[in-house]
């Protein structure tokens, strides 16, 4: 693997290798020292164009833990702030001699076009409304150890039905999300109103709905989308309320729902608009085992693209 620009990039038989290297990764998590020397030597840097909290501090965490050099670049720190293009920004770090760089931007389509730039790896930690590709391995694992739950050795998602419901026209983790899990083997259904439902959906491989109540109580998982409203700019929906009406996790929803189905959220959560404080506290929520995957996953991710034959001993023989 040289890049990550897309959850499409990924074959099943990828998808399952990073998910169970991330498995051995997530046992790092419960040491008392987080440390694996696999990466040490390389040096990867965080270029963050837009805020982040969750997707930062966990790809930060991931490289620190498989000691390499992790450096943070954001864009108010950096001469982007001045005016320098994204290209010569990220060219003069690239000069510096890094390994990978790490990219979040509010254009869709900015990692891929920095890959084109540089001979370093890169990483897309999202882009624009296009993708976020670790995000959609993230929740595949925490799916997946749900799944395994009941049914252990399972690896692949066939039969499992995937309910996302919200902001989908906004969201690029929809987008990544509904490439892996078709992937996987799932079976897709986006429900959102007609205005928040993307142009072209119909070429996608999923079912659509704009009614929640329908689909609810058949699915497995059920990951609610944030409604973003700063990338909103106009009217899509009358009011909050009527938002939460139609399309919120309510207490009244979360009753309807099959004994055993999941909750995923990618965060951050507006709770009292798309999802309820029943909803993102129950016992069926995966929302902070999705937090804690992040790191896991992460370095797996990072392992596969800088963990190569000139790189220190795998961490598999550490484990």
């Amino acid at each position: 693997m040289r890049h990550l620009l897309s959850a499409a990039d990924l074959s099943l038989a990828e998808t399952t290798d990073v998910l169970d290297l991330a498995e051995e990764m997530a046992q790092v998590q419960a040491r008392p020292v987080k440390k694996l020397p696999a990466l040490r030597g390389r040096t990867v840097v965080n270029l963050f164009f837009e805020d982040s909290t969750r997707t930062r501090s966990s790809f930060e965490l991931a490289g620190k833990w498989l000691s390499a050099d992790v450096i943070n670049i954001s864009a108010k720190g950096s001469s982007a702030s001045k005016g320098e293009s994204l290209r010569d920004t990220v060219l003069t770090v690239a000069a510096l001699g890094v390994d990978a760089l790490v990219i979040r931007h509010g254009a869709s389509g900015a990692p891929g076009q920095a890959a084109q730039w540089v001979d370093a790896h890169v990483v897309n930690a999202g882009d624009g409304t296009h993708e976020h590709p670790t995000q959609a391995l993230l929740d595949a694992f925490t799916l997946r150890r749900h799944f395994r739950s009941t049914e252990p050795g399972l690896d692949t998602f066939a039969g499992k039905h995937v309910v996302i419901a919200g902001d989908v026209t906004h969201s690029r983790v929809a987008r990544s999300n509904v490439l892996l899990l078709q992937t996987l083997g799932a079976d897709v259904t986006l429900v959102a109103p007609p205005t928040l439902m993307p142009s072209g959906v119909e070429s996608w491989p999923v079912t659509t709905s704009t009614d929640f109540d329908a689909v609810l109580p058949e699915a497995d998982a059920v990951m609610m989308l944030r409604v973003q409203r700063e990338r909103m700019s106009g009217g899509y929906f009358p009011t909050p309320r009527e938002y939460t009406v139609g399309y919120g996790l309510t207490r009244a929803r979360l009753a309807t729902m099959r004994p055993g189905s999941a909750i995923c959220h990618p965060g951050p959560m507006n709770r009292g608009l798309e999802i309820s404080a029943d909803a993102a506290d129950a016992a069926s929520s995966l929302v902070l085992d999705q937090v804690a995957a992040g790191v896991a996953v992460r370095m797996s991710v990072l392992y596969q693209l800088l963990g190569g034959e000139d790189a220190p001993a795998t961490p598999r023989g550490d484990l």
